[in-house]
């Protein structure tokens, strides 16, 4: 009797890996007559469904030598500025940003089998704003916002921890001033396109795109 295990499965081929899409449509009909309408109706539905941080948002930038780069962020708020997120103004993003303010958003609801997917141009918020906001973070978070010298090289993570403790202890809990290196950007879009995925990869794409008298106009995308 041969106990020897049986040998693995090999790992499925990257090349194989598909879904098919048939939860939901989208029709250029019902949806909104603007874009902040209605990523405010898709928003709901994804709170809703207690999706696992429905806020986090891809950010694309380029450098000033055309290279882009991309990491997520979370969005913190939506207003007639745009999409509002926060950062370390000394980061990679902002430096992009500082030297190229257009930039591209997506959200990525993959239960849902929907995206968001945003182009405008970012433009710092008002320092009242910023610490708005940065009083209502939990200490630690404040705290560590101190700490990080975001997108510069460290020499080892008990530096981080090393620096963190110092700064507890510089600064009590509930006395955690605004840092001059942080705050808010807002995305004012110029498009907004609500992606739905649908069955045979033939999905559908309802793009808004800002028109004169800041008035949007609608027009569906082939997939």
């Amino acid at each position: 009797m041969n106990d020897d295990p049986a040998p693995p499965s090999p790992p499925p081929s990257l090349a194989d890996l598909r879904v098919s899409y048939a939860r939901a449509e989208l029709d250029i009909a019902d949806t909104a007559t603007t874009p902040f309408a209605q990523f405010e109706h898709w928003m709901g539905e994804a709170l809703a469904s207690e999706l696992a941080e429905p806020n986090a948002m891809s950010l694309a930038t380029v450098d000033a030598h055309g290279q882009p780069s991309n990491r997520t962020v979370l969005l913190k708020g939506i207003d007639e500025r745009g999409f509002i997120f926060y950062t370390n103004y000394g980061s990679r993003k902002a430096t992009d940003l500082q030297g190229n303010p257009r930039c591209a958003l997506c959200f990525l609801w993959k239960e849902l089998e929907r995206q968001v997917l945003v182009r405008g141009t970012a433009h710092k918020l008002p320092r009242e704003d910023s610490e708005r906001y940065f009083k209502s973070r939990p200490p630690g978070h404040q705290i560590g916002a101190w700490a990080s010298t975001q997108s510069k090289e460290i020499p080892d993570r008990q530096w981080m921890v090393d620096r963190e403790a110092e700064l507890t202890r510089r600064f009590p809990e509930g006395d955690v001033p605004l840092p001059d290196f942080w705050g808010g950007y807002a995305v004012a879009p110029t498009e907004i396109e609500f992606w739905q995925g649908r069955p045979n990869r033939l999905h559908d794409r309802i793009l808004y795109r800002l028109a004169d008298a800041g008035t949007w106009t609608r027009h569906r995308l082939s997939p």
